[in-house]
């Protein structure tokens, strides 16, 4: 029977990856941190599930990038991380975080899954998938059990199904504004909660950095995600209905270096995009013209932000490079 594999990786394989291979590198450096500084008996087995899963994950991909010939990234190393220094983020918080992180491992496998083919590579990320399932679940239960879980918002339960009559459900400049559909209300909450998260972690990275550059750049973040946070939170109390708290007070007041510079934008990067992405996703969920213009608006603005955090990266050598295709053009030409 042929070894299937002996395949060679698929672009969207590699892809997936190698992306993979740095948001585990990532995670064990955030994770050893975590662990060293947890107080809470409870959210500490979270944490070590974490971090354990994160150093499976190298070590069968380390295995298939030899096999394969494939260079191994650098991705983030112990240089990268001080499990020494001060506690920057309450338990509280680190569990907020986990729990959203678990959130981007099930979005980033599933997608991965739905271009993958070889049966090594497809058995991973269906272990990368079950494990995002299971950080989920972990972090949850605990959040409900501590009480600090806080659920998107209440609304009266429909009598009846009915059908929209009139283009006024689309309207949302002028006239009478319909009130928010379900659907519309998750995808605010939603955004609210990833931006308070990204604001919270930011403005500690702010606190630790230690080029001037970036520091600056992690201040610019904090005032995006709290202005989109205002944005958002408006089209709620507009509608009289609850707006999530801010994890603001979460964060230390410390300044010794926990993370490396290169470590924190590539994370703020990888938040950068997953924030895109649910933009993108909210703005064509949303059939309510003035919501739907509201995130195409925002969505530029991050965009333009994750540029600038790129030229930095490039500008100090922080941004590794992902695999390309072949530069046919440079070969012929020499």
């Amino acid at each position: 029977m042929e070894d299937k594999t002996k395949i060679p990786l698929t672009l969207a394989e590699m892809c997936g990856l190698w992306t993979q291979y740095m948001n585990d590198s990532l995670a064990v450096c955030v994770n050893r941190y975590f662990l060293e500084k947890v107080e809470d008996e409870e959210v500490h087995p979270v944490i070590e599930f974490t971090l354990n899963t994160a150093k499976n994950n190298i070590s069968f991909m380390e295995d298939l990038f030899e096999k394969e010939g494939f260079p191994i990234p650098i991705g983030f190393t112990d240089q990268d991380v001080n499990p020494k220094a001060p506690k920057l983020f309450s338990d509280s918080y680190v569990l907020m975080y986990l729990r959203h992180m678990s959130i981007l491992a099930m979005q980033a496998s599933g997608g991965v899954l739905g271009l993958a083919t070889r049966p090594d590579v497809v058995s991973f990320h269906k272990n990368v998938l079950n494990k995002g399932v299971t950080l989920q679940d972990l972090a949850r239960d605990l959040m409900l059990k501590q009480g600090i879980y806080i659920k998107p918002p209440y609304i009266s339960t429909p009598e009846t199904v009915d059908f929209v009559k009139k283009q006024h459900f689309l309207a949302g400049f002028f006239g009478n504004k319909r009130t928010l559909t379900s659907v519309e209300i998750t995808h605010l909450f939603f955004n609210i909660k990833t931006n308070d998260l990204g604001k919270s972690l930011i403005t500690g990275f702010a606190q630790i950095a230690q080029n001037e550059e970036v520091k600056q750049y992690f201040v610019r973040g904090k005032q995006i995600a709290q202005n989109h946070m205002d944005t958002f939170s408006d089209y709620l109390t507009k509608e009289d209905l609850p707006v999530p708290m801010s994890w603001d007070s979460n964060v230390s007041n410390h300044t010794t270096t926990v993370f490396s510079d290169k470590l924190m934008m590539y994370h703020i990067s990888a938040m950068n995009a997953s924030g895109i992405g649910n933009y993108a996703m909210a703005m064509a969920a949303s059939p309510r013209r003035d919501i739907a213009l509201k995130y195409t608006s925002l969505i530029p603005e991050v965009s333009m932000y994750a540029e600038d955090g790129a030229k930095i990266m490039i500008k100090n050598g922080w941004l590794e490079e992902p695999p390309q295709a072949d530069d046919r053009d440079h070969l012929i030409n020499g």
